[in-house]
């Protein structure tokens, strides 16, 4: 008989600690909004949820559906680009293998800028630049390369470049992101 009443205060007696717990959680939270994740029955609340003053509707940014460029990729002004980089940058220097690769990827870089700044800002044009620069010692070379695109809106420009140790090859894609 004993044994009963004690089994019957022991669980009234975590009951009543478990409900402690929950009032103090939920009284914890009221101010804060509540995450909507759980972890074994408790209520997690986001650690930047804890900001007041007025929330800031999302933006949502509508798809504008534009399926033709507003201008075609400039492939005259992209050559005239990669003609002027390499001639100012390779101009009476002799090849260097340990400077090359910086070089190549210096330049790389700096028409990639220079064409973006022709498109302006509201083009939607993905530009790529290949820059294939080596000794020149009497070989020859073929540059070659694929691509899967649109060909009504896709575009590239190329111009090769030598002087008395160097050969350079400078490829800019302009391919149109819809």
């Amino acid at each position: 008989m004993a044994k009963s009443r004690r089994s019957s205060t022991v669980s009234w007696y975590a009951t009543k600690r478990w409900q402690d717990a929950i009032n103090k959680v939920s009284l914890n939270l009221k101010g804060r909004r509540r995450s909507s994740s759980t972890h074994r029955g408790s209520l997690i609340s986001d650690s930047d949820d804890t900001q007041d003053g007025p929330r800031q509707p999302p933006v949502n940014y509508e798809n504008t559906y534009k399926i033709k460029p507003d201008l075609r990729f400039p492939t005259k002004k992209a050559e005239d680009i990669i003609r002027d980089v390499f001639s100012s940058n390779l101009d009476n220097k002799p090849y260097n293998p340990d400077s090359g690769k910086y070089l190549s990827s210096q330049m790389s870089d700096l028409i990639r800028t220079q064409v973006k700044q022709e498109l302006g800002l509201q083009n939607r044009y993905k530009i790529v630049v290949l820059v294939t620069m080596g000794t020149l010692q009497g070989q020859g070379i073929r540059c070659a390369s694929r691509c899967l695109w649109y060909p009504q809106f896709d575009r590239f420009a190329s111009y090769s470049y030598k002087n008395e140790s160097i050969f350079a090859v400078g490829t800019v894609y302009g391919v149109y992101f819809e």
